[in-house]
């Protein structure tokens, strides 16, 4: 590198004095041309043409000034005609002309040097190039293919959890939220997809990340926005009842692991081993959810939610006259109707004997009614097992809040565009299998003997209507 260094102010200087330092030259011409290299060399070296030349400044300077003389350029004197004393000496020339040919090879050789390693790195650029573009093409093409797949076949169940009808449908109304925008490089759809397949599987970005071919930071960045963009469609697909029944439909609660503080893990810890939140949910008789409320401590109580749940600023609507179903983890409201307590409730304990009276009666079709709750949460947890599972979730607490959000939404998107009967047997035949719970004790308050009075009407005539038959 030194020596390349050196070398090259020789060889622009040559190209740059060109016919100054001619071998052919006069003698001032070559002097000139020798100092004007010295002070193009003395910016990049320490080494100087002086050095070479085995002279002084002061003695070049003496000589052109002799050579430059008014009477040579008048007379057209030949220095070999000056005297002794000034005569210039004839083998301090030649080694002067020595030193300028060697140098001018020196230069040329660099600059041929300097442009076969410019061509061969421009010749390496195109090659890389040409490999990095037949590399993205083919990941654009694998992806390309992908989506064809999901979008023409029915195979998308078993990636995206829903059939192809659906997820083009599901698309169309993301983009409509403006959230999610088609890119040069990425679509709506295939942005939809990668969060469908996330929720769908449980499985981290880096997973995505391969089976997409994108970078971890994309899926992350994809995942959200799409995420925000199903939070927008709450006011389309979880709308409460008006009520043109008396039962509006059943509530329960279940449990979806979170990660949250050390500190905070206690507050969050309750019939689970881990912590959790309780989401607290509403479903009509058609399966779909009417209203959930996600972010409650694991330790929390069913009544404790269904009470903030009643008096928030975005309650639980329940009109005059008209209630819910729900089990004997609620406090028996005149809104909210459970079961009797110490009487056989669950559908199994009616497989070998009938009802014996009126409460049992009231019991067993309670339990009918209110198994739509059941069956409505163990179909979302079939189908986006990441809050059925028991690992720790790889998402925050208010990303996992707003999960739970999203897949209600989506699964009342689903009872209406791709209602899936496979996955509600399946669920039916695990709920069939699940072992009877004990219903744990209430106290009673005036709201509790309304709601008992209401319950016992109802169970009275049902017993006459039951006898008369």
């Amino acid at each position: 590198m030194s020596s390349l260094r050196c070398a090259l102010p020789w060889a622009v200087a040559t190209v740059v004095l060109g016919h100054a330092i001619d071998v052919d030259a006069p003698p001032s011409a070559m002097v000139s041309g020798v100092l004007l290299l010295r002070r193009i060399s003395d910016l990049f070296s320490d080494e100087s043409p002086m050095t070479f030349c085995s002279c002084s400044p002061t003695t070049v300077r003496r000589y052109t000034t002799i050579l430059n003389s008014d009477d040579m350029a008048e007379e057209n004197i030949d220095v070999f005609d000056l005297d002794n004393e000034d005569r210039l000496d004839a083998n301090l020339i030649a080694q002067i002309q020595s030193q300028v040919e060697m140098r001018t090879q020196v230069g040329a050789m660099t600059i041929l040097c300097l442009v076969a390693f410019g061509l061969n790195m421009l010749s390496t650029v195109r090659c890389t190039s040409s490999n990095i573009k037949d590399f993205v093409s083919k990941k654009e093409r694998r992806r390309h293919e992908l989506m064809s797949y999901l979008i023409h076949t029915e195979q998308s169940r078993h990636i995206i959890r829903m059939g192809p009808v659906a997820f083009i449908n599901l698309c169309e109304r993301v983009r409509a939220t403006t959230l999610v925008k088609d890119a040069f490089r990425s679509t709506v759809e295939e942005q939809v997809a990668k969060f469908l397949h996330i929720v769908g599987h449980n499985v981290k970005n880096r997973s995505v990340s391969f089976f997409f071919h994108r970078s971890g930071e994309t899926v992350s960045r994809h995942f959200h926005n799409v995420l925000n963009a199903i939070i927008m469609l709450e006011g389309e697909f979880l709308v409460q009842p008006s009520g043109r029944d008396d039962c509006l439909g059943a509530i329960d609660g279940t449990h979806v692991r979170v990660k949250v503080p050390r500190s905070d893990a206690p507050r969050f810890r309750g019939r689970k081993d881990w912590p959790t939140q309780n989401i607290f949910a509403a479903c009509d008789f058609d399966m779909k959810f009417t209203y959930v409320l996600r972010g409650w401590e694991g330790t929390a109580s069913d009544s404790r939610i269904l009470k903030d749940v009643l008096s928030r600023e975005d309650p639980l609507i329940i009109p005059q006259g008209k209630y819910y179903l729900g089990d004997a983890g609620f406090m028996l409201k005149g809104q909210i109707i459970t079961p009797y307590r110490g009487v056989r409730y669950h559908l199994k304990e009616y497989s070998q004997r009938g009802p014996q009276n009126p409460r049992e009666l009231f019991n067993h079709r309670h339990s009918s009614l209110r198994n739509v709750i059941e069956r409505t949460f163990g179909v979302l947890k079939k189908r986006f097992p990441i809050i059925a599972s028991g690992t720790e979730p790889h998402y925050s607490f208010d990303t996992m809040t707003n999960i739970v959000l999203a897949y209600c939404i989506i699964h009342n998107f689903l009872r209406v565009f791709d209602n899936d009967e496979s996955l509600l047997a399946e669920v039916d035949r695990e709920l069939m299998e699940e072992d009877v719970d004990t219903m744990s004790t209430q106290g009673r308050e005036e709201d509790y003997r309304e709601g008992s009075n209401i319950r016992d009407s109802i169970a009275n005539e049902m017993w006459r209507d039951y006898q008369n038959n």
